[in-house]
């Protein structure tokens, strides 16, 4: 499974081993499947959410927006009557910016891995999302205030204080790939698989784990937790993919991958949508995507709903 893992893998290997390359990936998938008038629906956080509330699914709310630096003092009254909340850029890209508060005074904010930051802190931080620290291409940016997610005791055993989430490759409409995205100690509590976090091929049938990595290399069993990670598996399976499938209709994505998290009280919600959804997952799952994505191009029915291509997906892959 993992053969294409080998240290000197060549290059004829990696294409015999169906491997999506990012070239590839950039001039044969995301190129012709995503028109770049669309791409500020899913790197502005703010559209993508309104526009999510828009077509019924399910996101954390949004408390509020900062926008330029005078701003920057009043984030105090905007989550007032919250008990936690967190920050981010509207532009920002793999976790970078990111910052949950999981309880606070006006004077000391805990983090969700118990770091205890000051108001000055907290205040210098959604400076720098503005400056654009964390955007894309470093532009201006704005900080977006919204309710935290609860952690479900699901996954309690699985992943180090951060909450986990599910990267699902949806292709032409069709729910392809996913993977689950596990915190460490190392990656600071983050679901981010740069930063250490570990990565968890999951079947897209099935909703359960079908291999894991850390790293780029096989593992079997949690680095902080001990958990087998053979044994983890997603509930509310077919709601993960009807929510990354409702994904290509509210954007018009040909290819796009949709973050989605399990909180405690409201069930699977979607984080983010992603326009250039990186290649890892092909390693968390242990094989390649090209022949699958051309398989979904070539042969799987077109103009199907979103329950009737996650009943293809489920009944046919």
């Amino acid at each position: 499974m993992f053969g294409f893992l080998k240290n000197f893998a060549t290059p004829a290997q990696l294409r015999a081993a169906g491997v999506l390359g990012m070239n590839r990936r950039n001039y044969e998938i995301i190129a012709k499947s995503n028109k770049r008038r669309l791409y500020p629906l899913v790197d502005d956080k703010v559209q993508t959410k309104k526009l999510a509330d828009s077509v019924g699914i399910n996101t954390p709310h949004l408390i509020g927006v900062v926008e330029v630096q005078n701003e920057v003092d009043s984030f105090l009254r905007l989550v007032e009557g919250y008990k936690e909340f967190v920050i981010k850029p509207a532009h920002g890209s793999g976790g970078k910016g990111v910052l949950v508060i999981k309880e606070y005074t006006p004077e000391r904010f805990v983090t969700a891995s118990e770091k205890v930051l000051t108001y000055h802190e907290v205040y210098q931080h959604i400076s720098n999302i503005l400056s654009g620290l964390y955007s894309l291409g470093g532009k201006y940016d704005v900080a977006v205030l919204e309710e935290m997610v609860h952690f479900s005791t699901q996954f309690q055993d699985f992943s180090y204080q951060g909450i986990p989430d599910v990267r699902v490759i949806v292709y032409q409409g069709y729910p392809a790939v996913a993977m689950m995205r596990l915190a460490t100690k190392e990656s600071s509590g983050r679901a981010n698989l740069h930063q250490g976090a570990v990565g968890v091929g999951i079947d897209i049938k099935t909703g359960r784990a079908v291999a894991a990595v850390s790293h780029n290399l096989p593992i079997t069993h949690h680095p902080d937790t001990g958990a087998d990670l053979m044994k983890l598996e997603v509930p509310f399976w077919r709601e993960h993919l009807e929510i990354a499938a409702k994904g290509y209709e509210m954007t018009g994505l040909g290819y796009l991958g949709a973050d989605i998290v399990l909180d405690k009280y409201r069930g699977p919600m979607m984080l983010e949508l992603n326009a250039r959804p990186g290649l890892a997952i092909q390693i968390a799952n242990g094989h390649g995507i090209r022949d699958l994505l051309k398989r979904i191009r070539v042969s799987y029915p077109k103009g199907l709903s979103v329950d009737e291509r996650v009943d293809y997906v489920l009944k046919h892959k």
